[in-house]
Parts: C-alpha cells; sequence; structure tokens
C-alpha cells in the first residue's frame, strides 16, 4: 500500500462512516477502530433536545471528510455504561478517540464552524502522528541495512509534507550510506532556511563534511604507512582517522584521534579534540562509538 492511501476497506464518503453502536459494540466500533482513524463518538438520547441540532450537524462534517474520521453514536439511555465510564455529566458530549484512547471533546451543541475546526484538527493530529509511524520504520529500515525502504518511505513523507526535517534528514542519511554525496547534499538544501540548523539535518551535514573530507585524506593503506613510520605524525594520523571514519571504521578512528590527542593535546589548537567532536555530532549521541569515545576522551581530559 503506497502511502498516503487508504487502506482496504476504509470506508469512503457516508456509508461505514457513521453507525450507531452499543455497550459491547464499544471495542470494535470504537476503541480498536481508531487505531486506523479518528472516532468520534456522540453521546445522545432521544429526549435531548441540543442533541437533534448537533447530531445532523456532526453527520454532514464527518461526511465531508471523506472517510478521514468516523462516528459512532451512542443512545446513553439504552447504553449507559460507557457514558458512566467516561464520566459524562450532559449530553451531548462529544468525544474523539485516536490510537485506541480519547484526545479531544467537547458537550453542548456547537455551530458548524467549530465543530468543522473540531474534525479538521483532529484529522491533523491522526495525519501527523501517520508521518511520525512513517518515520519510524524508516529510520527502522535504515537501522537494518535496507536503504532502499528507508529511502521511499522518507521519499514518500516528504510528498506529503515536503519541509519534514526527519525525512529530509533520513533520506539524506541513505544517500550518504550509498556514497552518493551530491544527492545527499541537494536533499539538504531542500530544507527551508529557517529549519536548516535543526538537530537532525546538522548531523547528516556534519557526516556528508566527514565523507567528503575522507575522499581528500588519501589512500587508508598509504596514510597507515605515514603513521607507522612516524607515531608523531599529527596531521597523518588525523587524516587517517578522518579516512576510517568516513569508511565506517569508527572505534579505529576514535582510537587514532585520542592517540593523537594524548601525544599532544594542543596540537594545532587541538585538532585531534575537535575532529572527535565533529564525529560524535556526524554519529548522533546515542551510538555506542559516541557514547566510548566521549567516555574515553573525558578520562584523558580529567586524568
Amino acid at each position: 500500500m503506497e502511502f498516503g492511501q487508504k487502506a482496504p476497506g476504509a470506508a469512503g464518503p457516508g456509508g461505514d462512516v457513521i453507525k450507531d453502536t452499543t455497550t459491547a459494540g464499544f471495542m470494535k466500533d470504537v476503541i480498536e477502530a481508531s487505531r486506523a482513524q479518528p472516532v468520534i463518538v456522540d453521546f445522545w438520547a432521544p429526549w435531548c433536545g441540543p442533541c437533534k441540532q448537533l447530531t445532523p450537524i456532526l453527520e454532514k462534517v464527518v461526511r465531508a471528510a471523506g472517510g478521514k474520521v468516523h462516528l459512532v453514536k451512542i443512545n446513553i439511555d439504552e447504553h449507559p455504561a460507557i457514558a458512566q465510564q467516561l464520566r459524562v455529566q450532559s449530553i451531548p458530549t462529544v468525544y474523539a478517540f485516536l490510537d485506541g484512547r480519547p484526545v479531544d471533546g467537547f458537550a453542548g451543541a456547537q455551530p458548524e464552524s467549530q465543530i468543522k475546526a473540531f474534525v479538521d484538527r483532529l484529522v491533523g493530529d491522526a495525519g501527523a502522528a501517520d508521518l511520525e509511524h512513517a518515520i519510524a520504520e524508516g529510520e527502522k529500515a535504515f537501522e537494518e541495512g535496507d536503504l532502499q525502504t528507508a529511502a521511499e518511505i522518507f521519499a514518500a513523507v516528504l510528498q506529503e509534507e515536503p519541509d519534514n526535517i526527519k525525512a529530509l534528514a533520513g533520506l539524506a542519511r541513505c544517500y550518504l550510506k550509498t556514497g552518493d554525496l551530491e544527492r545527499a547534499e541537494q536533499t539538504l538544501e531542500l530544507a527551508p532556511p529557517d529549519k536548516r540548523d535543526a538537530a537532525p539535518l546538522a548531523s547528516v551535514r556534519a557526516a556528508l563534511g566527514l565523507a567528503k573530507r575522507g575522499q581528500e585524506s588519501g589512500n587508508l593503506g598509504e596514510l597507515k604507512t605515514k603513521v607507522e613510520a612516524n607515531p608523531a605524525d599529527h596531521q597523518a594520523r588525523i587524516d587517517l582517522a578522518t579516512a576510517l571514519a568516513a569508511n565506517g571504521e569508527k572505534e579505529e578512528a576514535v582510537s587514532h584521534l585520542l592517540e593523537s590527542f594524548r601525544r599532544d593535546r594542543k596540537w594545532n589548537d587541538e585538532a585531534a579534540r575537535k575532529q572527535l567532536v565533529e564525529l560524535f555530532e556526524a554519529w548522533g549521541p546515542k551510538d555506542p562509538a559516541t557514547l566510548d569515545g566521549r567516555r574515553r576522551l573525558s578520562s584523558l581530559l580529567f586524568s
């Protein structure tokens, strides 16, 4: 199923988007159903005058939403248990459910404009939740090495929300992982100017800069030979660490930078420490190499 499409069997305008329920049917019709789309519950009774004003407006606005939200009506005279559990004190009372729990509501008759705003807000919240779920799936695919799936998910999110920072960062990371530095940079440039310094983008930008410098640092074998020949050659050691990091050899990169820092902390304006900090930013605060590197750096700083 493509992102943004209705799930198979989802209701269209009218039809199943509006129904009556009972105490026994509440779990299926509201709690379970709200995991697929928002569900509005209208608590009413036949003798209630304001209910007769509100319910037709609710039905009209829900139908106009085209299946993005459902309406479930429950007669509290015939089925009082749910209303009692939710502490409904007067009718009409309306609750909105999303992901199995109440997220919004109101009591009393409302004009159509306010009902529409209520539904729009609910649909917007559901849409945002869908995007966050998709991004989480994309990040999971990325961590598992399924770059194709991850990139497709992030791209689908961007079709729905072109300035989504997490999706832009995720897609750029996919390009970066495949070595396509140009497209990674182009993806980062799609971020709005006021969001380009956001943490997810800053992390990818740091990783991109690291990858570029890694390409410029030279051949790994040659750099290793230079360091072995002269362990005090700080520039060669830092170049080697940069190339190793760009090659995904994080632990060895950290070790070389720490060794340079241990030998001469102040060399080239603390170049080794600054390079370490940049690596940590590129890898992210939760990366095992970042956590271990920070611990080892702290030990040196306070030794």
